[in-house]
């Protein structure tokens, strides 16, 4: 959208500039894949094509259904979009901030576009800093809510804001999922972790370029790798935050 609330405007991209973004993704002649056929891929069940590309969209917001993807559609790329339940029922909660959503029972919609779709828990929450029964409401209740109204599983999962741990982790494998996305600001690769995909968020400020370098496999690390000292320390300081304030947003 070209006027986003200002909470969001830093992971906010122009119509323009996004027909940008894709028409550079149809030009690298790599092949456009859905997360399942990732998933397919590292769980030895079937190889991927020739330099693959996974685009995902978390969230809902009310453009996906929409103009974004009509824009995907119309180059015939696929990809994976990744809910937040509470932030798109009729009678949800959620944290995040107030933005323009889609609803729930367009979730059908974005699948006859060509969009799989997948979990992002119920508030989107820090998930690395609840309680076990806090974590398998977000965990379960997201999918549960979801296969509901699509009448079929839910295999993937995206942690909000990419935050997880080991824990989180398992309990995503406990949960049903197949996958999990975080975010690690990498490209991912062949030996990638099936419960912590590496993924690149697009800022305001990337442009096409920016697109074309990482469809050349440039511009960014290459998962996986081990969390460093800041990551941990990071997570250590929003548990012990929690603690006091209780859940917040993952953002």
């Amino acid at each position: 959208m070209d006027d986003p609330p200002g909470w969001i405007a830093e992971f906010t991209v122009s119509p323009g500039q996004f027909a940008a973004h894709l028409d550079a993704v149809v030009d690298s002649g790599r092949t456009p894949v859905t997360v399942s056929a990732l998933a397919d891929h590292l769980a030895g069940r079937a190889p991927l094509p020739p330099r693959p590309v996974v685009l995902t969209f978390d969230d809902g917001f009310a453009d996906l259904p929409g103009p974004t993807a009509a824009a995907l559609a119309a180059r015939r790329l696929p990809g994976t979009a990744y809910l937040t339940t509470g932030a798109i029922s009729p009678s949800g909660h959620s944290l995040l901030p107030p933005a323009p959503m889609m609803r729930l029972k367009e979730a059908p919609v974005l699948e006859q576009a060509g969009l799989e779709v997948g979990a992002h828990t119920v508030t989107h929450a820090q998930l690395d800093t609840l309680g076990r029964d806090a974590l398998q409401r977000e965990l379960r209740d997201s999918k549960r809510v979801l296969e509901d109204t699509l009448g079929h599983t839910v295999r993937h999962l995206a942690y909000p804001h990419g935050y997880n741990s080991r824990a989180v982790r398992r309990a995503a494998a406990l949960s049903g999922y197949e996958t999990a996305a975080a975010v690690r600001h990498a490209l991912s690769s062949q030996r990638d972790e099936r419960y912590r995909v590496a993924r690149l968020i697009v800022r305001r400020g990337h442009t096409a370029a920016d697109v074309e370098a990482w469809m050349r496999g440039e511009g960014a690390r290459v998962a996986p790798y081990r969390d460093g000292v800041l990551t941990v320390g990071w997570r250590w300081y929003r548990r012990a935050r929690a603690t006091v304030r209780g859940p917040e947003f993952a953002g």
